[in-house]
């Protein structure tokens, strides 16, 4: 018995191919921003002397850190996250007062 409204067509058929990840045109760009965006905060927290802005880039540096991929230079990701835990650390070594919210002063 054949099935007449089989509507498949063997010859369209086209088999899968892997494709290669190491050679990805696609590169997400988001560790590389969270990279410069953490070491400019570390600067602001460093040299400004704002705490939250040393905790903003603790912040991008983790994120910076946790969006890598393994082949990326591991030396700019450890400096990147020193940097920001120096910023922090200097910033309370500063004032070790508590940061408080702007809406404080308000209550």
């Amino acid at each position: 018995m054949q099935n007449s409204s089989d509507v498949r067509r063997p010859n369209k058929i086209v088999r899968a191919k892997p494709t290669d990840l190491s050679q990805s045109v696609f590169e997400d760009p988001l560790p590389d921003y969270m990279n410069v965006l953490g070491m400019v905060f570390s600067m602001c927290g460093l040299m400004l002397r704002l705490k939250w802005s040393a905790w903003a880039a603790l912040f991008c540096s983790c994120v910076s850190f946790a969006n890598t991929r393994s082949s990326d230079d591991a030396k700019q990701i450890v400096s990147s996250f020193m940097l920001s835990v120096s910023a922090v650390v200097m910033s309370y070594l500063q004032n070790p007062q508590p940061i408080y919210p702007p809406w404080a002063s308000l209550l």
